[in-house]
């Protein structure tokens, strides 16, 4: 099908569902719980990155202090950290492979 082509369908469908005789497509997305990580999960997920503390805290986005306090359970990550701390506990190459850390 040409480019011409697939933009005449579209517009076509634009006018069947403005028409009322063509129902919309719609794409139902769903999003996972954020995980909640122990303070041993967490240097867990840094070692297995082979990143000092320093270096974690910087991918982070986060302060020295900061990961200290999540390691030694003083305080918990949430929201962002969390979603960043899966992609790494999922693939501890994700701060190399991504680009946020150069080797």
């Amino acid at each position: 099908m040409s480019l011409f082509d697939e933009i005449k369908t579209g517009l076509n469908e634009a006018i069947e569902y403005e028409k009322g005789n063509l129902k919309a497509k719609t794409t139902t997305l769903s999003v996972e719980p954020v995980e909640v990580y122990t303070s041993s999960e967490i240097k867990f997920i840094r070692n297995s990155t082979g990143l000092t503390q320093k270096l974690f805290a910087k991918y982070m986005g986060v302060s020295v202090k900061t990961v200290e306090a999540w390691e030694s359970g003083r305080n918990h990550p949430d929201g962002a950290a969390c979603r960043l701390l899966y992609l790494t506990k999922k693939d501890p190459l994700f701060p190399v492979n991504s680009g946020i850390v150069n080797r």
